[in-house]
């Protein structure tokens, strides 16, 4: 089993719950793994998937519409993931560094998986 994996792909978004946040915009993170099962061994870039049409399929997706909740955009992603390169699984983390929840030190992400 082949994952094509795209971590730490940053990306501005102008997604989140308040007016603030889309107005000003932030970064959001991505971490992708796509199962392709024996894709790609033949060693021929037209049998595999290709990572760099998997980031461009996440900037495609941040960039087209603003989200209120990050489980949105996650799950926008994944479905936009397995409409383009119909892996066995998708996984989708996006992270939002600049947040302090609670006002605390740390970083919130959400992660969504299919099948």
């Amino acid at each position: 089993m082949i994952t094509v994996e795209v971590r730490d792909l940053r990306l501005f978004g102008r997604h989140g719950v308040h007016d603030e946040e889309r107005e000003r915009g932030q970064d959001f993170v991505f971490d992708v793994e796509l199962e392709v099962g024996e894709r790609g061994t033949s060693d021929r870039l037209e049998d595999a998937v290709n990572y760099v049409e998997v980031a461009k399929a996440v900037r495609d997706v941040s960039e087209a519409k603003q989200y209120a909740l990050l489980e949105a955009l996650a799950s926008a992603v994944a479905d936009e993931l397995e409409r383009r390169f119909a892996p066995e699984r998708v996984r989708v983390r996006v992270r939002k560094p600049g947040v302090s929840p609670a006002g605390l030190d740390g970083t919130v992400a959400v992660t969504v998986m299919r099948p």
